[in-house]
């Protein structure tokens, strides 16, 4: 690894075996004859041709398939609790059910404009056509801001702008139809057009506003039965690190909860949390207010990692690369990782620089001596080794034997017993050794030590 980019990374880097692959002979530097001081020792060694492996350390976490919180959708008691934490569960089945006086109030007094509507009649006069014009917009306004209300309190940002954008594109047909009324009461009440198409425009808008009105109350209420969106591992409350809650999977007409793939780290927090030593499980009879997490399932079928990658490396990094992971709770352990995606957008890391998140899928790990390694847990701390460059029968120095200057990569050849400064072109960087694509031919000996008190034309015996 020729760079690190944390000290938890550098303080989980385990001590590892380093292979002498070049014979290194010690010489005494002077600086001529008629110079008497004692000089400091320099190492030579020849380059030599090797296979040589680039690899960049990274920090990473252990993230599980997916996970959805399942949340309250309206304020009102946990009746029942159908599944204990630790248990598996499927995709659909009921795990919890919420009483909502409330929300049933609410489809009930839906229900009931609904048929109301539906059984509208006619004969309204011009002046009758404005009033009850008015009153439909009135209604239609305190539901919107009902279901506005409702949706504002759901702490998952991706399920509580789906309701939001599910509302105003409600909201939208109901003006369109609403204006086509509008104008037929206007019209009506020029004297320019017949009654009957004006009391049917607005009868339209009745309808189209309680039939909305309806189906938010109704999937409201179809929300209070807490079903798993995916299948997985349950556990109580919302997600300590951040989660997605998903209980309002039939106001979005979806599944819901979190797509799989996705990480729970790359997800917004999902709401308060208790105060340390607080279990933040809601007992069955407790009280829950909308968005308030309930459960959440957790899919470990597959685990993965998402690390972080300077930018100074990302470049180097591609799907398909292999790698090594190393875990900070399970000592001596290698799990084996491949890069799946690599994110196009940087975030900030922890140091203030620039980092991009690296997708990568995770296998079994093992010990040294083959013995099969614990399985891990999501949000455990990670290391990553990734492997991004390789070269088979490379022309190779050590590395401590290139230094900068004037900007240029540069070496010291030692020819003739003396010393001369070449500039080189490196290749694939190594821990160890570093490959030479110019400057250095196999055979020739370099300075491996002492490169800064060396001179050029130095005499090196």
């Amino acid at each position: 690894m020729r760079r690190t980019h944390s000290p938890r990374l550098r303080a989980a880097t385990r001590p590892r075996l380093l292979t002498a692959l070049l014979a290194v002979t010690v010489l005494t530097a002077t600086a001529g004859a008629s110079c008497g001081e004692e000089q400091p020792d320099v190492a030579l060694a020849a380059a030599e041709r090797a296979a040589v492996a680039e690899v960049v350390d990274a920090p990473a976490t252990v993230t599980a398939r997916a996970a959805a919180t399942l949340t309250a959708a309206a304020d009102g008691t946990l009746a029942s609790l159908r599944v204990q934490p630790g248990h598996r569960v499927r995709k659909g089945q009921v795990l919890a059910v919420i009483d909502s006086p409330t929300a049933r109030s609410r489809l009930r007094q839906a229900r009931e404009a609904l048929a109301a509507a539906k059984r509208a009649g006619r004969g309204t006069g011009g002046t009758e056509l404005g009033g009850s014009r008015r009153g439909t917009d009135r209604a239609a306004a305190e539901a919107f801001q009902a279901a506005r209300t409702a949706a504002g309190k759901i702490g998952d940002p991706h399920v509580r702008d789906a309701l939001l954008a599910q509302v105003t594109a409600a909201q939208e047909q109901y003006r369109i139809a609403a204006r086509a009324a509008d104008q037929a009461v206007r019209a009506v009440q020029r004297g320019v057009a017949g009654l009957d198409s004006a009391v049917g425009a607005l009868s339209a808008a009745q309808r189209l506003q309680a039939q909305q009105a309806y189906d938010l109350a109704k999937a409201t209420v179809d929300a209070l039965t807490l079903r798993a969106p995916i299948a997985g591992v349950v556990q109580p409350g919302g997600t300590a690190a951040g989660g997605s809650p998903a209980g309002l999977d039939d106001l979005l007409g979806a599944a819901g909860g979190a797509p799989a793939g996705l990480d729970p780290s790359a997800f917004a927090p999902s709401g308060g949390r208790p105060p340390a030593g607080v279990d933040d499980a809601v007992p069955v009879g407790g009280l829950v207010t909308a968005g308030t997490p309930v459960l959440t399932i957790v899919d470990v079928g597959a685990l993965g990692l998402l690390a972080e990658v300077d930018e100074t490396d990302v470049l180097l990094v591609r799907p398909g690369l292999v790698a090594t992971a190393e875990l900070d709770a399970v000592t001596g352990a290698s799990y084996p990782a491949r890069v799946r995606s690599v994110d196009v957008l940087p975030t900030t890391s922890a140091r203030g620089g620039v980092s991009y998140r690296v997708r990568l899928s995770l296998d079994a790990g093992s010990y040294g001596e083959g013995e099969p390694a614990p399985v891990p847990r999501p949000g455990m701390n990670a290391v990553v080794r990734l492997r991004v460059r390789e070269a088979a029968d490379a022309v190779t120095v050590p590395a401590s034997a290139v230094f900068s200057a004037d900007g240029r990569d540069a070496v010291w050849l030692v020819r003739d017993g003396r010393a001369g400064r070449a500039t080189v072109t490196l290749g694939v960087q190594g821990e160890d050794l570093v490959q030479i694509v110019s400057g250095v031919q196999p055979g020739d000996r370099v300075v491996v030590r002492g490169t800064d008190q060396v001179r050029d034309g130095q005499e090196l015996r």
